[in-house]
């Protein structure tokens, strides 16, 4: 975990997955730089509309391939349509946020995307099935995210020149794509299943070219560790309720920390419970030491090798809860650097 003779973060490290309540860009951007000085992050505000969600987000990092959005569906078009334009003009925005917000800052700063194959299950080619049915098309989204992403990676680098630049892929669409489960247009079908080495392929292609260490954030129960951890990621992000106690697992999730990767343990609840109790930072601790042991390594390797996080956004949150989470989770990281 590590680029260089640096560590890609400090021991004791919490951050946010992507997504926060809100519209106010400049409210969130403040709140992920004070609430997590030591690895804070880029936020997403899907509540702005279309483009501001993850598949609008991440289609605005597409080179030579316009998107539009079509019925309620994101398709290829032969221009970027109305949404699209939107979608530029609120990166652009966020970005000029970050630069400002984060000026002089020199830790470790974290941006999230759409990755390849999450983009290949929701974007339609013209004649309206999902590129992914097309190992081609897929193949040249894929290629056009890579080079759009390594210009972002470099423009990041640009404003915040002291920061060092951790890019985030976002795949909840990955084992679906794997087991066949992507629905076709008509949702009455689903596509063929892609082949397992042709994803990893294509997953280290990208993670190759963006010109950063790579998390991989995978928040489904069955999401192919071993696959990650061959494709490259640096670390990879998931949901520890979806981990579950499966040993096979739990195995393939001790084999990739074993090869250097870092962890980012999605241990905090995204949404208010029933009881309405804000999650309690000595808790989220104690489960990940728990993990921790369970996995078989040595106490003193958690805090620099896990990253404390929520188990997914937070966009359905309260703007209070999302605030009681990020501070539970930023304390629970604390925990974990005392013996």
């Amino acid at each position: 975990m590590s680029e260089g003779d640096r560590p890609l973060w400090p021991a004791g490290s919490a951050t946010g997955i992507g997504s926060l309540p809100g519209t106010d860009v400049a409210e969130a951007v403040k709140f992920t730089l004070g609430e997590l000085p030591d690895l804070p992050y880029l936020p997403e505000l899907p509540a702005r509309g279309p483009g501001a969600d993850m598949i609008g987000r991440g289609a605005t990092f597409l080179v030579d391939l316009p998107i539009e959005l079509y019925t309620g569906r994101w398709r290829v078009a032969a221009s970027a349509g109305r949404e699209m334009r939107q979608a530029y003009d609120f990166l652009e925005r966020d970005l000029d946020q970050l630069t400002e917000q984060a000026d002089g800052y020199t830790g470790t700063l974290k941006i999230q995307a759409a990755g390849p194959w999450t983009l290949a299950s929701s974007i339609e080619l013209p004649l309206g099935e999902a590129m992914v049915s097309d190992h081609g098309a897929a193949r040249d989204l894929a290629e056009s995210l890579a080079e759009g992403l390594k210009a972002h990676v470099a423009d990041v680098r640009r404003r915040v020149p002291g920061a060092t630049v951790l890019l985030q892929l976002d795949e909840p669409s990955l084992p679906a794509v794997l087991a066949g489960r992507v629905r076709t247009a008509s949702t009455l079908h689903t596509y063929r299943s892609v082949p397992r080495p042709v994803i990893r392929e294509t997953i280290a292609s990208v993670v190759a070219a963006v010109g950063a260490p790579v998390v991989v954030h995978c928040c489904a129960p069955d999401a192919p560790l071993d696959l990650l951890r061959e494709a490259g990621a640096a670390a990879l992000a998931i949901d520890l309720d979806l981990l579950g106690t499966d040993r096979a697992r739990l195995d393939s999730l001790g084999e990739a920390i074993d090869a250097g990767l870092g962890l980012f343990a999605g241990v905090a609840r995204t949404t208010v419970p029933a009881n309405g109790r804000r999650p309690d930072a000595a808790a989220l601790a104690e489960r990940l030491r728990r993990l921790w042991r369970d996995l078989g390594f040595a106490e003193e390797q958690l805090a620099s090798s896990v990253v404390v996080t929520p188990a997914c956004g937070l966009a359905g949150a309260t703007p209070a809860y999302a605030q009681a989470v990020l501070k539970a989770c930023h304390e629970a990281a604390r925990r974990l650097t005392e013996q």
